[in-house]
């Protein structure tokens, strides 16, 4: 048989499979995170978050002219580039595990033939891995979107690939071009994402054995060791420090020797280039073939390294999204280095609850500043009273403090230890943020719920009752709900049992190359964990970080057919075992998991990320200033606007970057057809390092001061104007939170700023108090805003905007819809309570006329960043405003928008909080005559509320807190549907909510309710 023929032709027949499915599946839009910065960024080459992903943009870019022009395809054909990709992946899969089951029979002689029956069990056990990994959780969720991931899954398949080429042909003249490729790979992927440099200890380590005729302890070590110099010398000597030091270059060049900048960092990369050509020279003169090879190896990781140049071009030609503006070396430098994120300590660091007890300067921050680098700041490095080595309970931030004491059971007083260090490092960052991912793809997975700890949430699970009732409980009490999500997938350990089988086999047969793939599972899992040391309640799910790892699990996924074989083969003959094993390993790995990852991972017909976007534009009036905050706020806004052209004239302001000196600067500049923001200060005033923070300190001012003045004395360089410190160093200070901005009606009244039957309501000075207690970049600029604005320019923020971010603002705020009006009227609101005000008729307007839906009525799978917008939709949208026209006798209305509500909101229920939030709209719709619709809805949340308060009894024998959350929001929907039925005439459903209020009524005695 030609077995290279046939293994490049199943190779490809695998690949294509994996891709057909990965098209079929794909997202035909933009979705949510990071994929619509990536889209947008790609589409006119522009600079993303830090640190960058030039060479994936760039392809990127290559796949979006499939749209051929049309815009609303270029989101769907970059999602493809993912797909292709991905297939690709499976593709060079599929050959390195033919190539490691073919070591098995007959060792790295490529000559050597295969019997029959070793042909057929190597071309299956690449089938079974490869087909697989392509229908895991993990990598076919990266599969299907425009996200770094899949092609970063690509390099770290071709580098592995790669080392087993090299190691087939490693006693051949040239052999070593195997190694360049590698070397280019890994120099291209830093381009992608880093995550493809884990594998080069698995790398040292197959070099180490090829070279070597008897392996020792001893020279395994070495081989590691050289192994992780060589990650570290790519890590920080090529990526950082290279950037460093040619910053340092362009800094004396500048600085010292008055050149332009960028002289010193090009003369650099000429004295980099020469030494490495020089050196190259010299070995081959020398005859020194490792100091070749790795200086030509060197060589290819910079020229593939060398994609980055398209940050410094793009970033100089000042691009509408240009994060981080790094445009020189220093800013460069800083962006590569992720500044903007901060570091997690990994060696030495502080407890949660420790106490700063010193600060000191830290490294200086170089600025360009006018023609010379000058010191902007320096970093402060804190000493603290309780530092720990290998520090893991750090994070004093947000709810953290309050997590690490309920998951290490710390009283409210009580310090934490090293066991308690330890505890949460195996029990939270190994257990639930790796071993849970793991088991997710390999076992089963309750749902697609977020966990952060929650017998209910997010759990693996396995389809085996018995089992799955230890891990979180409740099992006979399952709900309907449960049961019937598409996100609950069971493979009953099948999957795991074949990889644990294949790596058993694997270690008993070729522990060498057993010990190789274990180490690049070890590099791209745990390793990760160690590195990335996260705090928990993360914003998402995380385990697209270790797909490297359950990559290699798939290796011994496929080998598993090889172990069933070869067990079978003592008990039959060999070729009915060879069958039997093949489609034992079918059965256990593609098969259950497609079959019960499809309809999960299907997301042809979502849709809501982009129609979001589209809805928060829509709610606002022309040439409008929309401030935004989070992630899935902002990157669809961005999609929308800069890739379909999208109302334009929308300013997107993301509050989270408007703290940054670079992207206030971007601010004040006009963009598309959104004219810049009147923010009016003067850039020099407030770059980094100058007033990166104001604070507030109480003056006693009695009155209430206008935001001018105040804006004034912030920016004021007067001694007189600031305070002084300990230190002798004079700073800004905000003197007084209490408020106020003078309105010119006549300027309210011709911009229509608000309704006309509004009109009497505007106040002549708007007064409120400043909510919190200093003043960055960010507030400074909003209200620069306010101060210079005179409402020529429509004021917004998004309804899902921290209410924090408002600075005191909120009774000033109106809802239009899925975002909130600042106009200067008082309705009576007291300072600080909720805004409750509603534009009724615009709300009504932008959602019978304007918005859409994302498609979550009708599609078979709404995935959670999707279904945790149906409260608000239900709630406040529709509920809210339908309450409100009901109430203003506008009864048609109310009905035609309940209608709207029925038609376009989900058929099934997916958390209790939305459940609770459709009681509102249900009373209008049995108030309006629409009780058929009306009792559909209550039934089908009635039957949720009583099969999942079953559930989350089943499971509270934990005492977990997050149990006990559940459980409220059951309690306090139990009793708001009791209230609706007892107001409505609905005796079928009033039986319903007294007889689960009679049931749970211990918990309200409880409550004293």
């Amino acid at each position: 048989m030609n077995y290279k023929k046939i293994n490049n032709l199943l190779g490809w027949i695998c690949a294509a499979v994996a891709t057909i499915v990965y098209v079929m599946t794909v997202e035909r839009t933009v979705s949510w995170w990071d994929c619509g910065e990536f889209i947008a960024s790609a589409f006119k080459m522009q600079i993303v978050h830090q640190p960058g992903a030039p060479l994936f943009l760039m392809v990127e870019n290559v796949f979006s002219n499939l749209a051929m022009g049309d815009v609303t395809k270029i989101a769907f054909w970059m999602n493809i580039g993912s797909a292709v990709c991905s297939g690709l992946t499976i593709l060079f899969l599929f050959w390195t595990i033919t190539a490691l089951a073919r070591k098995v029979f007959v060792g790295n002689d490529r000559h050597a033939a295969l019997t029959p029956q070793q042909f057929f069990l190597t071309m299956a056990s690449g089938a079974v891995g490869a087909l697989a990994y392509a229908f895991t959780d993990t990598f076919w969720f990266s599969a299907v979107e425009a996200e770094v991931y899949a092609m970063s899954s690509l390099c770290t398949a071709v580098v592995f690939w790669a080392i087993l080429k090299w190691e087939t042909h490693a006693d051949e003249p040239q052999a070593d071009k195997w190694l360049i490729l590698i070397a280019y790979v890994m120099g291209l992927s830093i381009g992608v994402h880093l995550l493809n440099l884990l594998v080069i200890p698995a790398i040292a380590l197959v070099i180490y054995f090829r070279k070597t005729k008897q392996s020792t302890s001893a020279g395994i070590l070495k081989a590691l060791g050289i192994g992780v110099v060589v990650l570290g010398f790519i890590l920080w000597g090529v990526i950082q420090f290279s950037i460093k030091i040619a910053a340092y270059f362009d800094l004396f060049f500048v600085n010292t020797l008055g050149f332009g900048f960028g002289w010193g960092a090009a003369v650099f990369a000429v004295l980099v280039i020469a030494g490495i050509v020089y050196g190259i020279l010299y070995s081959l003169r020398k005859a020194k073939p490792l100091l070749n090879i790795a200086l030509i190896s060197t060589a290819f990781i910079i020229l593939g390294y060398s994609s980055f140049a398209m940050i410094m071009i793009r970033a100089k030609a000042d691009p509408t999204l240009n994060n981080s503006d790094p445009d020189n070396a220093f800013s460069f430098l800083s962006y590569l280095n992720r500044e903007q994120y901060g570091d997690e300590p990994l060696f030495k660091g502080r407890f949660f609850d420790a106490r700063p007890t010193g600060v000191e300067d830290g490294k200086k921050v170089y600025r360009k500043d006018g023609d010379k680098y000058v010191v902007a700041k320096r970093n402060p490095v804190y000493t603290y009273d309780k530092e720990t080595l290998f520090p893991r309970i750090y994070s004093d931030k947000g709810g953290h403090p309050d997590y690490y004491r309920e998951y290490l059971g710390l009283g409210p007083n009580e310090s934490p230890t090293f066991a308690d260090n330890l505890k949460f490092f195996f029990g939270y960052q190994i257990g639930h943020m790796y071993g849970r991912y793991f088991l997710w793809n390999f076992a089963g997975r309750q749902n697609d719920q977020q966990g952060h700890g929650s017998f209910t949430e997010g759990n693996w699970i396995s389809g085996i009752k018995p089992i799955d009732n230890m891990l979180v409980g409740g099992q006979n009490s399952l709900p309907t709900s449960a049961k019937t999500d598409p996100s609950r997938n069971t493979y009953f350990f099948l999957p795991l049992i074949l990889g644990l089988l294949g790596a058993f086999w694997h270690f008993g047969r070729k522990q060498r190359d057993a010990g190789v793939v274990g180490l690049l599972f070890f590099f791209t899992g745990i390793a990760i964990v160690l590195y990335l040391n996260q705090t928990p309640l993360q914003p998402r799910e995380r385990d697209y970080a270790y797909a490297g790892s359950f990559y290699a699990f798939s290796i011994w996924i496929g080998l598993g057919v090889l172990a069933i074989a070869d067990f079978l083969i003592k008990k039959a003959n060999a070729k009915a075992a060879g069958y039997v094993a093949a489609a034992a390993g079918v059965l256990a790995g593609p098969v259950i998991l497609i079959a019960q990852n499809y309809d999960d991972h299907n997301r042809s017909e979502k849709m809501l990320a982009r129609d979001m976007a589209k809805n928060y534009l829509e709610s606002c009036a022309p040439n409008a200033i929309l401030f935004s905050y989070g992630d899935n706020d902002t990157y669809p806004l961005w999609y929308v606007q800069e890739v379909e052209g999208f109302r334009t004239d929308v300013r997107v302001v993301n509050l989270s970057l408007l703290s940054a000196d670079w992207y206030m600067r971007q601010m004040m500049e006009k963009v598309n057809e959104a004219n810049a923001l009147p923010i009016g200060i003067n850039p020099e005033l407030i770059k980094d390092g100058v007033r990166d923070v104001i604070y507030y300190q109480d003056y006693n001012i009695p009155n209430h001061v206008p935001i001018k003045d105040l804006i004034n004395v912030m920016l004021s360089d007067n001694p007189q104007n600031k305070a002084q410190l300990q230190s002798g160093e004079f700073v800004n200070l905000l003197p007084t939170k209490k408020m106020e901005l003078p309105v010119d009606k006549q300027a309210v009244l011709a911009n229509k700023v608000v309704p006309k039957e509004w009109e009497s309501a505007v106040v002549d000075t708007m007064r409120w108090t400043y909510s919190l207690n200093y003043v960055s970049r960010a507030e400074l600029s909003m209200l620069a805003i306010l101060a210079n604005n005179n409402w020529k320019r429509p004021v917004y923020f998004t309804i899902t905007t921290p209410e924090e971010n408002y600075m005191g603002l909120d009774r000033f705020l109106v809802s239009e819809g899925f975002a909130y009006r600042l106009m200067p009227v008082d309705f009576g609101l007291k300072e600080g309570d909720p805004s409750s005000v509603e534009n009724v008729d615009q709300t009504y307007t932008n959602v019978m006329n304007k918005f859409s839906w994302g498609n979550i009525g009708q599609a078979s799978y709404v995935d959670p960043d999707s279904y945790r917008y149906i409260s608000m939709y239900v709630g406040t949208i529709f509920g809210q405003t339908a309450q409100q026209l009901l109430s203003a006798g506008e009864q048609e209305k109310a009905k035609k928008l309940v209608v709207n509500a029925y038609e376009n909101m989900p058929k099934r229920a997916y958390l209790m909080s939305e459940v609770m939030s459709y009681v509102p709209l249900l009373d209008v719709m049995y108030k309006v005559g629409e009780s058929a619709k009306a009792n559909e809805i209550a039934k089908r949340n009635l039957d949720f509320i009583r099969e999942n308060m079953a559930y989350y009894e089943a499971v509270s024998e934990t005492k977990s807190n997050l149990e006990y959350r559940n459980m409220r929001f059951g309690l306090a929907s139990i009793q708001r549907y009791k209230q609706l039925f007892d107001e409505v005439n609905q005796p079928a459903l009033k039986k319903q909510s007294d007889e689960l209020f009679h049931v749970y009524q211990h918990y309200f005695e409880q409550q004293g309710q």
